[in-house]
């Protein structure tokens, strides 16, 4: 019972993102830090967050007197920003007790990559206001042609420089009114102004020692480290009445108006208490300094200063909570390094055994043969009722899907369609109120897949998740769901995300007719499969000496690669054609080995290499046909079958890789190792950086 409401709980949780491009945010107070440790830490927390691609990073710092922001850019790796920090003119022994900086790794989507287009960005050359975003602002060519008949010169062709522009303007106009604003109420009010999607941070010389950070479908949470324990282990939501705002609005600078003091922050003798903050779009760059986290919603502001962490609200609503809970992540940092292997991908193709076990670990009773998904529980017999069953992912979640959809079909009953859903959106596909739309994401902030997630939503649709990240902005805004628990995932190609969602979409299946006399024993047939698939997957891991010699040989320097696969296997075909194609530039494409005759046996010579999944299964004698027709034609294709099967002495078949053999609707999870195995030595021969393929990133955030 414990565990279920846990996991209940973890579900409902504040939200994070993983974005394609990295927030990093670091305040003390009280704690003497010179300008080398602040740089150092800043640097640092990018370097955490460098997995999940970018093309420039750049950091802000106060200068000696806070009148003025040292802004650093540089594109390219953060290395390289380091080397040019490096080379900077900085007296690095500057100590400093309270201090502000930030730091960003860019993604290009607004302006190519550039120094000039590289985050921070300033609102004017003294860096008054200096900016980090996240996000895209759909209303910045407005906003531009506003701000430049204000007088203001734009210096980048990025839409978060008018951001920064944006924070000069209203402060401007409300001094010259005789109104002197807060860092919040100003942020609130830039906000108004904003259209679009945003994580952002902003410094100002106007509020040293200060930082305002707000998200609004893009990501921000905040970090706390403290020698003393802190009285709360929650942050209040601080509403305004129309009254206090006012007052607010009012205030002059001399008056130095703090409206209030954070609980979790108060000292028992009244004396500030030292303390670090760090802000940041991913647990990954924080998870060094402190476990103690608070998520941000959005259309939250979080403004700290004097060593204390407020919440605002930008926009109210009657379903605002009162406080937003400071968190202990339960990630290592030995969770997101490398160990002995060379690349992230190699390291978590390798941690499968481990990643899948962990998937099913106390969900699964193999003795009495029964499925416990504490997330599902209290919805079960809802979505039993309902009229169709619609999966909706994008690229290798949504092979997932693919290769768990006849499972479904055939426990449930219930008509399952899949759906990218990008697609999905554009066709603006109908969904009635008995409609059950399942979400599947590795990261749960794909874009697309929000978009259609809401869209659901406002028609009444019950939503599920199947998700790796606790607290992913798709965990908290479906209605129930399953979290995968494949651990972190730094590499771009989804390996061992890609065999725990498949796994939890089986227990999903199962869990919905675990009711049913009928199917019981297949129910047990699949759940003592899933018993087996650690150990098995240790077998065909076995299998990469001969994989990184038919890379070395037969496929090493070859344009282009024909995988065929049927039935549960054609969703493997597309997720391995996938992986050729992101991490070694390969063209590759699976084919639905039923359809080779209808125009793709017109590829087939004695050059194209091919690989073909024949392993046992109902389909397996129409595989046969589809690969007697390749070798007809002189195709020599790499078969992938199980192991001891005759077709390994087949002389026609090029060769074969062996694996062991499962229940038919699991066949898939071992089936996908050999060629996430050949996608990473195929990359590596190349020399390709296989962490970081060329544009692409490991969560699209933006549309």
């Amino acid at each position: 019972m414990a565990a279920d409401i846990c996991e209940r709980f973890h579900f409902a949780l504040c939200g994070m993102y993983y974005d394609a491009i990295g927030i990093f945010g670091y305040v003390n107070f009280l704690v003497d830090k010179t300008r080398g440790e602040i740089i150092t830490t800043l640097l640092d927390g990018l370097q955490r967050l460098e997995y999940r691609g970018y093309d420039s990073a750049g950091i802000a710092i106060d200068d000696d007197s806070r009148n003025s922001t040292m802004i650093i850019r540089e594109v390219g790796k953060v290395n390289g920003l380091r080397e040019k920090v490096a080379a900077t003119d900085l007296d690095s022994s500057v100590v400093f007790d309270n201090h502000c900086g930030i730091a960003h790794t860019r993604w290009a989507t607004h302006g190519s990559p550039k120094v000039e287009n590289c985050h921070p960005q300033r609102s004017d050359p003294s860096g008054e206001f200096v900016v980090i975003h996240n996000g895209i602002i759909t209303n910045f060519q407005a906003l531009k042609t506003l701000l430049t008949s204000k007088g203001f010169q734009f210096e980048s062709e990025t839409d978060t420089e008018c951001i920064a522009k944006l924070f000069k303007h209203v402060y401007d106009t409300n001094l010259k009114a005789g109104i002197t604003l807060d860092f919040n109420e100003l942020t609130k009010q830039v906000l108004f102004e904003l259209e679009g999607t945003y994580g952002l941070l902003v410094k100002s010389t106007h509020f040293p020692g200060e930082v305002c950070g707000t998200r609004k479908g893009s990501p921000l949470l905040v970090g706390v480290k403290t020698e003393k324990k802190l009285k709360v282990d929650f942050v209040d939501v601080e509403f305004f009445t129309e009254q206090q705002t006012n007052e607010l609005l009012m205030a002059t600078a001399q008056d130095n108006l703090r409206t209030s003091q954070s609980r979790a922050f108060l000292a028992d003798d009244g004396i500030p208490m030292p303390v670090e903050f760090f802000l940041s779009s991913d647990p990954a760059s924080v998870i060094q300094h402190t476990k103690k986290v608070l998520f941000l919603e959005d259309d939250d502001i979080a403004h700290i200063y004097d060593g204390e962490l407020h919440i605002h609200r930008a926009k109210k609503s009657a379903e605002d909570t009162t406080v937003r809970p400071i968190q202990t992540l339960e990630m290592e940092l030995n969770e997101i390094m490398k160990g002995p292997y060379k690349h992230f991908m190699q390291k978590e193709i390798f941690e499968q055994p481990d990643s899948t076990f962990n998937t099913m670990r106390g969900r699964l009773d193999f003795e009495n043969n029964i499925v416990t998904l504490g997330g599902l529980r209290s919805f079960l017999p809802t979505i039993r009722r309902c009229r169709r069953i619609l999966m909706i992912a994008c690229g290798t979640s949504y092979h997932s899907c693919l290769a768990t959809r006849s499972i479904f079909e055939e426990l449930t009953e219930i008509p399952v369609t899949v759906d990218l859903a990008s697609d999905f959106l554009d066709r603006k596909s109908p969904v009635f109120r008995d409609d059950t739309c399942v979400f599947v994401s590795q990261s749960g902030e794909t874009a697309d897949s929000i978009l259609a997630l809401q869209y659901c939503l406002e028609r009444g649709a019950l939503t599920v998740g199947i998700v790796n990240s606790v607290g992913s902005s798709m965990s908290r805004q479906t209605h129930c769901g399953v979290h995968i628990n494949a651990g972190p995932e730094i590499g771009v190609a989804s390996t061992k995300a890609y065999t725990s969602q498949f796994i939890a979409l089986v227990m999903v299946a199962l869990s919905l007719s675990n009711d049913s006399i009928s199917k019981a024993r297949r129910h047990a047939e699949i759940i003592q499969g899933l018993q087996k698939i650690p150990e098995q997957i240790k077998t065909v891991l076995k299998l990469e000496d001969k994989i990184k010699d038919l890379c070395n040989t037969t496929l090493n320097n070859q344009k282009s690669l024909l995988l065929l696969g049927r039935g549960y296997q054609f969703a493997t075909a597309l997720e391995g054609a996938l992986k050729i194609k992101e991490i070694s530039y390969m063209h590759s494409e699976g084919v639905l080995a039923g359809e080779l005759k209808h125009g793709v046996l017109a590829l087939v010579d004695d050059k194209l290499p091919i690989i073909a999944f024949a392993t046992r299964d109902s389909l397996f004698p129409k595989t046969m046909s589809a690969i007697e027709q390749v070798t007809a034609r002189d195709g020599r294709p790499i078969v992938i079958c199980n192991e001891g099967d005759a077709i390994a002495k087949n002389e026609k078949v090029f060769a074969t890789l062996e694996v062991p053999e499962t229940v038919d609707c699991l066949q898939g999870l071992l089936n996908v190792i050999p060629l996430q195995l050949m996608s990473y030595w195929l990359a590596e021969n190349k020399g390709i950086d296989v962490d970081f393929p060329r544009n692409l990133a490991k969560s699209v955030t933006v549309e």
